[in-house]
């Protein structure tokens, strides 16, 4: 691998099933499956370094005169049996193929270039757009697409079989590209993630986005959803005035919830609402999306709109 950078990367995932015939033949599918995706680090160009996380580095390269998002491992010492898992949840990340879920290119797995290669995405992450833009402020329209977007690519994962959950939905996680199409992106890797996590010590996900609950499924992506749903519609950054440790306590024990603002469309202010529920009272993301659709036509067909009409929610209004 060319260019400058030490290492890094991301994702969450669940294991192939493992091909049917004889052992042979199961070996023969796992090289003819590797052969697809694994890419010679010698092929990669690296550039800037974008984005850096808890436990890996972003850069932006080139690979086959072609511009691409490098996320290398920050820890390349993998165990063998740490190394399988990688291989098998890269082969299952090939697979996957959405228009709002980031292309999955190839990736190296020949320390010390170990690496997850996708598509670059111009606008980079939501978060960056939402609260590193000066001056840049998105229109309803655009944020219903936005969520529309990110519910339709978690639809997908979620649909998958087994499901593929997430486990650090977030908007640094959610990548943007030049026409505002949203992607999901670091949703693969989970094993191999929580061996090389640097900086906390939970069970998945990051405090300002994660669900109270302990046991981690669907239901906790939706939740997280929903706070990538409040950012949206405020502009705000998520707990911005606690720490982590003291958004665990406040969420976690104290069962606080973010507020929701008065002057927020009753429809977005109630799906927020039944984002951060119990578990089993949060509607899926099929559910959401049948939500958020009418308002997209809503606004269609109101001459091209770029505003939601003032419809406050009763229970926000009378909150204290």
């Amino acid at each position: 691998m060319r260019g400058g950078g030490s290492a890094g990367a991301d994702s969450g995932a669940a294991a192939r099933a493992s091909s049917s015939g004889g052992g042979g033949s199961s070996a023969v599918s796992a090289a003819e499956d590797a052969a697809e995706w694994e890419i010679d680090a010698s092929e990669i160009e690296l550039g800037p370094r974008i984005g850096i996380g808890s436990y890996g580095e972003v850069f932006r390269g080139s690979w086959r005169h072609t511009d691409v998002a490098v996320k290398r491992f920050l820890e390349q010492d993998l165990s063998p049996q740490l190394m399988a898992e990688f291989r098998a949840e890269v082969a299952l990340m090939q697979r996957l193929k959405h228009p709002n879920v980031v292309l999955f290119m190839g990736a190296c797995t020949q320390p010390p270039n170990l690496s997850i290669v996708t598509s670059f995405m111009p606008r980079g992450s939501l978060f960056r757009i939402l609260h590193r833009t000066p001056n840049f402020v998105l229109d309803d329209r655009r944020r219903i697409n936005i969520a529309l977007d990110v519910a339709r690519g978690m639809n997908y994962l979620h649909s998958c079989r087994p499901p593929i959950v997430h486990r650090d939905l977030k908007s640094p996680n959610l990548l943007v590209d030049k026409d505002y199409t949203t992607k999901v992106c670091d949703f693969g890797l989970s094993r191999v993630r929580r061996s090389t996590w640097l900086s906390s010590k939970s069970q998945a996900g990051t405090p300002e986005w994660t669900a109270p609950e302990q046991s981690y499924n669907e239901k906790s992506d939706v939740y997280s959803y929903g706070v990538v749903l409040w950012e949206l519609f405020t502009g705000q950054v998520p707990w911005h005035d606690m720490s982590a440790m003291q958004v665990v306590g406040a969420v976690g024990w104290g069962n606080m919830r973010l507020e929701l603002p008065e002057a927020m469309h009753s429809t977005i202010a109630s799906l927020i609402r039944r984002t951060w529920a119990d578990p089993a009272e949060r509607p899926n993301f099929s559910e959401i999306i049948d939500t958020l659709k009418p308002l997209q036509h809503a606004m269609a067909v109101s001459g091209g709109s770029t505003s939601l009409p003032v419809v406050r929610d009763p229970q926000t209004a009378a909150a204290p």
